[in-house]
């Protein structure tokens, strides 16, 4: 996939204001500093089209970004690409967080327009709570994803590589389906090339669906 034009359309605070959803939409959303905004900038080929702060929780809105681009044989698409808000920041109170949770559950149930939801783990650690205890609401609200995991250049690739088996045998104890996964790293620009293509894939499929 050739990403030929990424700019920001409009932030939102529930899904009644979002863009008209006429075209597929691919939501990307994680713990707070997971290097969410970095990962959109490095998909879309552009170094601040999604606001990277050091400062965890500063995404509070939904972000959606109109994305046009060409396959192989220069087929256009355009579609949304969508920055949601983290979860688990540990500042935020619980009545910020319970408004989090409804915009979230509100856009996940309610967006028809949505494709899947690429979630983000970060690959340093060993499987958190937060991460797991989100995964447990999409599969109540039967919401369709993957997992991205973040910041491989952090670690060896050994360490990478345990991480990820350790988080995907922690799914084995509740899922019967592992979704796909993809290893990131924006500083050497890895897995960009994966998860693009998965994403023409998946635009591939509703062109022959709806053809």
């Amino acid at each position: 996939m050739d990403i030929r034009s990424a700019q920001f359309l409009i932030s939102s605070v529930k899904p009644a204001g979002c863009p008209k959803a006429d075209r597929p939409e691919y939501a990307f959303i994680g713990r707070s500093n997971v290097g969410k905004s970095s990962l959109i900038n490095m998909l879309t080929g552009q170094k601040n089209l999604a606001k990277v702060s050091g400062t965890p929780g500063k995404t509070t809105l939904i972000n959606h970004f109109s994305i046009r681009s060409a396959n192989a044989a220069g087929k256009i698409t355009d579609w949304y690409l969508v920055d949601l808000p983290g979860y688990g920041y540990a500042k935020r109170s619980q009545s910020q967080r319970s408004e989090w949770e409804r915009m979230i559950a509100a856009y996940l149930n309610e967006r028809e327009s949505l494709i899947t939801l690429f979630v983000l783990i970060d690959s340093r650690h060993n499987p958190q709570a937060a991460d797991i205890a989100f995964l447990e609401k999409l599969g109540e609200w039967e919401v369709p994803f993957n997992l991205v995991f973040t910041k491989a250049d952090k670690s060896t690739q050994r360490e990478v590589s345990a991480h990820v088996r350790q988080f995907v045998n922690r799914m084995k104890e509740d899922w019967e389906f592992i979704p796909r996964n993809f290893i990131t790293s924006t500083i050497k620009g890895m897995g960009r090339r994966e998860l693009l293509a998965y994403i023409e894939s998946l635009n591939a499929s509703l062109r022959d669906s709806e053809a």
